[in-house]
């Protein structure tokens, strides 16, 4: 009876076992799924506080990547935990690091470097992605020829293939003596390039700013092609209806200074900081972020521009 039981007792505990990992992983599925869902990210985008969207996204992101852990395949959880990643990047560590005054250099070093760092692993993340997505992408990712793979990719890949490469290339801004990424900036346009076919009208001209500062900051022999900045900035405006501030700083980075143009700054920094934070509210934050990003430019014009003239900033508004 004895040596009947024991077999029992344990296939009994196997099946709470196997049941309660069931039960765990369908948990864990629901808050995946609920954290990633539609609407879920504008609790951060549309808050117009970026020094507590700030403060909050580090808990955020490690989250995402304690949920990914335990779900390493949910698509939903890899696009949002690499996204994050480049984000946080972006607006609060290489944003922040780049208005720095001169005498921080060694702060602005280090903060560029966690920049860095920081958008590869989460391009990394939104790589394994494509590659659920469609095996064989890290073979032709790293033989450095998507040619093959990029035609099997669908609309719901465009986040993806966005965010990757938005990863990718701003790392190399930072360290433009990066062979290895540099020698992949061909693969990365050929990604927005497919995202663009895929779908132009990608989170309100998303695209449009991306290849806007492409081929405006790149150089001709690796893809820049001033001839289309226009064309886009252009689209960039009329997808989003003109409300992101962003579309205007950046024309000013990409085309009004490397041009000495004072007046077309002027002109794209007064459009950035006349957008009101309520005519796009789910993009507060972005908002918020560009438009400090534009005071900032407008307070040191005079370093910018070679022949500065006392008399251009007389009548420059109080923005603030």
């Amino acid at each position: 009876m004895k040596k009947r039981l024991l077999p029992l007792v344990i296939a009994g505990f196997c099946a709470l076992f196997i049941s309660g990992c069931s039960i765990n992983r369908m948990a864990m599925n629901a808050v995946a799924n609920a954290l990633t869902g539609e609407g879920g990210g504008e609790v951060f985008t549309g808050d117009a506080d970026y020094q507590l969207v700030g403060d909050a996204l580090p808990f955020a992101i490690k989250l995402y990547e304690t949920l990914l852990a335990a779900n390493p395949n949910h698509r939903g959880l890899i696009e949002t935990t690499g996204s994050l990643f480049i984000m946080y990047a972006n607006a609060f560590v290489q944003g922040p690091a780049e208005m720095l005054p001169v005498a921080m250099h060694e702060e602005r070093l280090v903060a560029l470097e966690r920049a860095r760092s920081l958008y590869l692993r989460g391009m990394d993340i939104l790589l394994r992605g494509l590659e659920l997505r469609a095996p064989g992408f890290t073979d032709a990712f790293n033989a450095g020829d998507l040619s093959g793979v990029l035609p099997r990719m669908r609309a719901q890949e465009v986040p993806l293939l966005y965010w990757a490469a938005a990863g990718g290339l701003s790392a190399f801004s930072i360290n433009p003596f990066d062979l290895d990424l540099g020698l992949r900036i061909s693969e990365f346009y050929s990604m927005i390039i497919r995202a663009y076919e895929l779908d132009p009208n990608f989170n309100m001209g998303a695209l449009d700013d991306f290849l806007m500062i492409f081929y405006g900051s790149v150089p001709e022999g690796m893809g820049g092609d001033r001839s289309r900045v226009d064309l886009h900035f252009q689209r960039a405006i009329e997808k989003s209806g003109g409300v992101l501030a962003g579309t205007f700083v950046a024309y000013a980075q990409v085309v009004a200074i490397p041009a000495q143009d004072y007046n077309v700054f002027r002109e794209m920094l007064e459009k950035a900081l006349a957008i009101d934070l309520e005519d796009s509210p789910s993009n507060r934050l972005v908002n918020v972020l560009a438009q400090r990003r534009a005071r900032h430019l407008m307070e040191n014009a005079h370093t910018l521009f070679i022949d500065w003239d006392d008399d251009w900033d007389d009548d420059w508004y109080d923005w603030d």
